[in-house]
């Protein structure tokens, strides 16, 4: 029979093991704003020889489109601060042909409050939400949000759109093998 006086240090220890019910996923978080997410594709981005972040796509089971809802996952593997995360964004929607230096100052601005700083293992998702805002989750704990819509597509357009820097990914993503 065990000893009564463990019964305590058991119970601290399976309150703290983590459980299926606290596990969040990407699809999880996907799920929050598309019912029945799938999968779409994956990719890793590569610079060199480093592998910076694994990528994936969740969209609904009709597909992903750019004007309905989806979630893109980053699944950091190297370490990151968020204000380089951001002024990358920045340089990423500048190099499609965005323009507009005021709307960007202010898109940097807003993404400087809401990006952490990342370390291998951290997952960011950005959500593309029914009503065109993007809300941002870092391992499933919702981080923030920017509810102007025109800064949905030329965000999500750094994976997704024809002008990507990184052709390969977006076809890996959108399954175009």
């Amino acid at each position: 029979m065990p000893d009564r006086r463990m019964l305590p240090v058991m119970l601290v220890v399976l309150g703290i093991l983590p459980g299926p019910a606290i596990a969040d996923t990407a699809m999880s978080t996907a799920a929050r704003h598309i019912a029945n997410p799938q999968k779409v594709g994956e990719a890793v981005l590569k610079y060199l020889f480093w592998d910076v972040y694994r990528v994936e796509l969740f969209a609904t089971p009709a597909g992903w489109r750019h004007d309905a809802p989806f979630a893109l996952t980053l699944n950091y593997l190297r370490d990151f601060t968020g204000a380089d995360i951001a002024d990358r964004t920045i340089s990423e929607m500048r190099g499609q042909g965005f323009s507009d230096e005021k709307t960007l100052a202010k898109w940097r601005t807003r993404l400087l409050a809401i990006f952490p700083d990342v370390s291998k293992g951290t997952r960011l998702t950005g959500v593309r939400a029914s009503d065109g805002k993007t809300i941002f989750y870092r391992n499933g704990t919702k981080i923030g949000e920017i509810n102007d819509p025109s800064f949905t597509r030329p965000f999500f357009d750094i994976w997704l759109g024809e002008k990507t820097s990184e052709p390969a990914l977006r076809r890996a993503l959108l399954g175009e093998f």
